[in-house]
């Protein structure tokens, strides 16, 4: 009886790199990395531009700590805002009110002498000062005593509206008590320059100010 041949195991052997499939193969790796990376840069063109930490007033200094960095993708109305590349400048202020969050356009900052408003601190009825805040913006209401008005009996006119969308800075805490117990607060608004000296004279004269807030002011 013959004997059956009996087969041999063929080895398998490492792929070369002379093999045309592992190029293939690692050529497919190297195009889909090069492609991914090209789409992932070209997707994202957000540039940093500066946004309002919080309610800035106009006329107030803008530091660090009244911003934060955002990354964007306006295209080419980019331009109109304050790049975050760089530092704020170190003479910068808000020429007009920002509210919590908005980016910061560039005509919105200034320098000191470009800022047209200053503060001013109001005595104001303590209640309705309660309800504001930073940022909120009012229009200002005179009450002006009536001429010829005895002393220890005001009788008072109006009101007047002086002024309107002042920008508050600050709300004094505690309340203070003036004469006839009537209780009151502080308030710091920003005022137009050209509005600062007949407001004084109003607060001279003994008026009440009143401080209403602007729908959709920030109150």
């Amino acid at each position: 009886m013959s004997e059956l041949p009996t087969p041999t195991a063929s080895r398998l052997r490492a792929p070369s790199w002379r093999d045309s499939r592992l190029l293939v193969g690692v050529l497919l790796v190297v195009v889909s990395t090069v492609l991914g990376a090209l789409v992932v840069a070209r997707a994202d063109r957000r540039v940093p531009v500066y946004a309002a930490a919080g309610a800035v007033a106009p006329g107030q200094p803008l530091t660090a700590d009244d911003v934060t960095v955002v990354r964007v993708q306006l295209g080419d109305g980019t331009a109109a805002y304050l790049p975050a590349d760089a530092p704020l400048p170190a003479d910068a202020y808000a020429l007009r009110d920002l509210r919590a969050g908005e980016l910061v356009p560039r005509s919105s900052v200034g320098t000191a002498a470009t800022v047209d408003r200053q503060q001013v601190a109001l005595q104001v009825d303590a209640t309705s000062a309660a309800s504001l805040r930073r940022g909120a913006l009012v229009d200002v209401y005179v009450n002006r005593p009536v001429e010829g008005t005895t002393v220890g009996v005001v009788r008072l006119q109006g009101p007047e509206r002086v002024l309107e969308r002042a920008a508050v800075v600050a709300v004094a805490e505690e309340d203070s008590v003036l004469a006839g117990a009537e209780q009151t607060r502080a308030v710091r608004v920003m005022v137009p320059r050209d509005a600062v000296r007949g407001l004084v004279a109003d607060v001279d004269v003994g008026a009440r100010i009143t401080l209403v807030p602007v729908p959709g002011g920030g109150s």
